[in-house]
């Protein structure tokens, strides 16, 4: 069995869209063993959005090559191409975003849960994700857009990416007593 965070953020909240999500993935057999709305603070979502330098690195370097991608000059549009300082302010993006309005934290339990919800969840970039998951259903939205206008994509929703990162986020956003075990009916069936 393997845990995973589920953030339904800001845009998935005030769209309406927390109970079509959650659907999506107790109709995959996942079982929800915790669940809260919370405004989130700046200290908490600092903590989310990792304040170092390979964090900083890796989303400089993926948003230099969407720049790439479309044509675009980082020097133009942000004053630098230096990927650590592109990171530091995506991750300011970011934390800004998350911030904006209630978030839906939830934490899912399964088998292979971390992947499954990746798959249900679909690419980071809305604009690139498949017709069936969340993001290619529900939304438009491309980083050539949110950069273009220097914010976040709104991609309604983010899920723990690999065992490491689950497990931190579920410490991160959950204090054990808010954690349930319990038996859902179609557990047997399902598993």
């Amino acid at each position: 069995m393997e845990q995973s965070v589920v953030l339904i953020k800001p845009d998935g909240v005030k769209r309406g869209l927390i109970g079509e999500l959650i659907r999506r993935f107790e109709r995959a057999g996942l079982k929800i063993v915790g669940m809260k709305m919370i405004w989130v603070t700046k200290t908490l979502v600092g903590k989310h959005y990792r304040d170092d330098k390979d964090y900083h690195r890796g989303v400089g370097e993926r948003t230099l090559a969407n720049y790439r991608e479309f044509g675009l000059d980082p020097n133009e549009k942000l004053g630098t191409a230096d990927p650590v300082e592109i990171g530091k302010m995506v991750r300011k993006w970011n934390m800004e975003f998350l911030s904006s309005g209630p978030v839906v934290a939830i934490l899912l339990e399964g088998y292979d849960a971390i992947r499954i919800i990746r798959k249900i969840v679909g690419s980071t970039y809305p604009s690139e994700s498949a017709p069936g998951t969340i993001r290619g259903d529900f939304s438009l939205e491309s980083p050539k857009v949110a950069n273009t206008q220097k914010r976040t994509v709104r991609n309604l929703i983010h899920a723990s990416g690999n065992q490491e990162e689950a497990e931190f986020e579920r410490q991160l956003w959950f204090h054990e007593d808010e954690i349930y075990t319990y038996k859902r009916l179609d557990e047997e069936i399902m598993i």
